[in-house]
């Protein structure tokens, strides 16, 4: 038996065009309304240089039900950025890119691999992610209006 290099909990953000943000969650962290803020001006910081020109007319935001997604100060802060949110359905996790498209591919290239550090977890995921092309992200978000149209035909059951 060999230790593992343990849980590795990451906020990615992406666009159809590819990575705009990773943050890593320090061990003693917990993802408040706070740290959430904190992550929001920073996308915001990096929109503006990697997107320069495409956000013209805001930004379309979908995030979960998180209890940090929906405090207070992140709807304010969300408001005062700029950030139009779509809403996502309660107890659903139809319409949720990262879920569907981006976790499976990254957990299938992590699987089986043992990693002797969080950095060695951190480098391999980063390789698999810097490695999609833009078409693989903007993928994910087309899949994002068939699903949600299907989860509507369906009313709200899952969807596989």
């Amino acid at each position: 038996m060999q230790k593992s290099a343990g849980k590795v909990l990451a906020s990615i953000f992406w666009d159809q065009d590819g990575i705009l943000l990773i943050a890593y969650i320090p061990k003693s962290q917990t993802v408040n309304a706070e740290y959430y803020v904190s992550l929001l001006v920073q996308l915001k910081d990096i929109l503006k240089e990697k997107r320069r020109g495409k956000v013209t007319k805001g930004v379309l935001f979908l995030h979960d039900n998180a209890l940090a997604h929906r405090a207070i100060a992140t709807q304010k802060k969300l408001g005062y950025l700029g950030f139009q949110c779509l809403d996502h359905p309660s107890y659903s996790p139809d319409p949720a890119p990262s879920d569907y498209h981006l976790s499976p591919g990254l957990k299938k290239q992590l699987k089986g691999r043992h990693f002797s550090s969080g950095a060695e977890v951190i480098a391999a995921a980063e390789t698999w992610l810097d490695g999609q092309p833009s078409e693989f992200f903007l993928s994910g978000l087309q899949k994002l209006e068939q699903r949600t149209k299907k989860c509507i035909e369906l009313r709200g059951e899952y969807v596989e």
